[in-house]
């Protein structure tokens, strides 16, 4: 990601280690302080403070201590045990120590005066016996259940993150969200220092989940909604939003992979770490150019990876053969590599996530994405517009050149693309239709091309054994080129 130039650590901060957080954070959370995290049920709350805790001990050389209400050690290290994490053998390497504190509300008697004394030895006695840096209190308003005098538990509470301040513990401290404020009790409003929310909200059937810094004292924080993603690998959030347009702009061309194309581009083809838009109605040829792409720079020795939201990598090979495009070569060099997924299996937010990890651990130099108009089934228009956005900005800073086809309904101008993305791109291609008696021929067009000289001519087309061909051009289009405009509405 692009950092800002400027130094964001205004105050003293603990990394996270949670990918993306430490981002919208600038550095992490506050040292020496408490964090509130709060949402509803099954939001992520206890994993986030878990990765906190264990990122700490792991990567920080900050041991923890985790103080738990509602989940004993063996619960708790069997709930996070999928992310990778041990619990267990941590405990052992004095890098973490988990204390549980039952509390049932039948069982409370109010008799005396009411103090949280014991809870302050029991962890002082956890903090010194690993040397902690880090806390977690995991869910402490659970002491608010079968009170009546709540007023004097939340006094002692101050006093309890006084202390926890005066020993410049960096705590988290996880909440169940009220109907109209971030805790059911109120915490925030002396748990001050950071707040931040998670939301795990389901729309037309789809689930997403997204994390808010909704307060942090003392720094500069991000303040929109990001997408974060609970998986095998952990927590992932995703701060794309914040990033800024300073990636490279690189002279170097890469071929399309047909000469002839290549000359309709000043002869040279497209700009590496650009992005390609093919866009045209169902049957035009956009994967079959896309395929030429990409068997081109592997040719090149580049790596590449494949997003297919319509066919599978088995079926997309076969298919591609039938062109003469032999693309398992490619993939058994370990040079091509597929990822197929049905678009409304996930959310646009899980998509993207998956579609950053597996850019992150493949390190491709060439990216397809076929098609994005497959993922207008689960986002509108301008959901997909902004995944899109974050997708392209991602990959440019990564030096990555993108390719993308778009589907264009037939009532549609061919100009038209469903997602409304075509600002976004640096190559626009269209490919068409035309019918002329009877007979159905394809058509190629460069619509634009920033930053080069590229033809305005109306090409048409075959798709053969051997690929692409491009035909010559007949001598009525070569006439109408001075008709400018024209020459790029759909054929009739």
């Amino acid at each position: 990601m692009t950092k800002n130039k400027r130094d964001w650590n205004e105050i003293g901060k603990a990394p996270t280690g949670i990918p993306g957080l430490d981002d919208i954070t600038y550095g992490g959370l506050p040292a020496g302080r408490p964090t509130l995290v709060s949402g509803g049920p099954g939001s992520g709350k206890t994993l986030l403070g878990v990765s906190f805790l264990v990122e700490g001990a792991q990567r920080f050389n900050e041991p923890g201590v985790l103080l738990s209400f509602e989940e004993n050690a063996d619960e708790l290290a069997q709930d996070v045990r999928s992310l990778g994490y041990d619990l267990h053998k941590l405990c052992e390497e004095k890098k973490l120590l988990v204390d549980y504190i039952h509390v049932d509300r039948s069982e409370i008697e109010e008799t005396g005066e009411y103090d949280l004394e014991g809870l302050f030895v029991r962890l002082e006695h956890a903090i010194n016996e690993i040397g902690a840096k880090r806390v977690m209190l995991d869910t402490i308003e659970t002491l608010f259940g079968g009170l009546k005098d709540t007023g004097i538990l939340r006094a002692e509470l101050r006093r309890l993150f006084r202390w926890l301040r005066d020993r410049k513990m960096t705590t988290v401290v996880t909440a169940e969200r009220g109907e109209n404020q971030f805790t059911r009790q109120g915490l925030e409003e002396y748990i001050s220092d950071a707040v931040i929310s998670l939301d795990h909200r389901v729309h037309e059937q789809i689930s997403t989940r997204r994390i808010r810094v909704v307060k942090y004292r003392g720094s500069t924080h991000g303040t929109n909604e990001y997408p974060f993603l609970i998986n095998r690998d952990g927590i992932t959030v995703l701060p794309v939003t914040s990033l800024l347009l300073e990636h490279d702009a690189s002279s170097e061309r890469v071929s399309t992979g047909l000469p002839a194309l290549d000359d309709m581009l000043a002869g040279r083809g497209y700009y590496r770490a650009s992005t390609i838009l093919m866009s045209g109605s169902a049957g035009t040829g956009k994967t079959t150019l896309s395929a030429h792409f990409v068997d081109a720079a592997c040719a090149r020795g580049e790596k590449c990876m494949y997003f297919l939201f319509e066919e599978s990598p088995q079926q997309m090979i076969r298919n591609m053969k039938s062109a003469g495009i032999d693309l398992k070569r490619w993939v058994d060099k370990g040079l091509l590599t597929f990822h197929a997924d049905r678009p409304n299996r996930h959310g646009l937010e899980t998509h993207l996530l998956e579609m950053h990890h597996a850019v992150e651990m493949n390190d491709p130099d060439v990216v397809v994405v076929d098609p994005i108009t497959n993922l207008m089934a689960v986002g509108t228009q301008t959901d997909v517009r902004s995944m899109l956005t974050r997708v392209i900005d991602f990959l440019k800073t990564r030096g990555v050149t993108a390719l993308f086809t778009s589907l264009t309904s037939s009532s549609a101008t061919l100009e038209h693309t469903e997602a409304m993305i075509s600002s976004l791109m640096d190559t626009w291609v269209l490919v068409a239709f035309d019918t002329v008696e009877a007979q159905r021929t394809r058509h190629l067009f460069v619509l634009k091309s920033r930053g080069m000289p590229h033809s305005d001519t109306v090409v048409p087309f075959k798709i053969t054994s051997q690929g692409f061909t491009l035909l010559p051009v007949p001598a009525r289009s070569v006439r109408s080129k001075s008709r400018g405009p024209q020459t790029a509405r759909r054929p009739k």
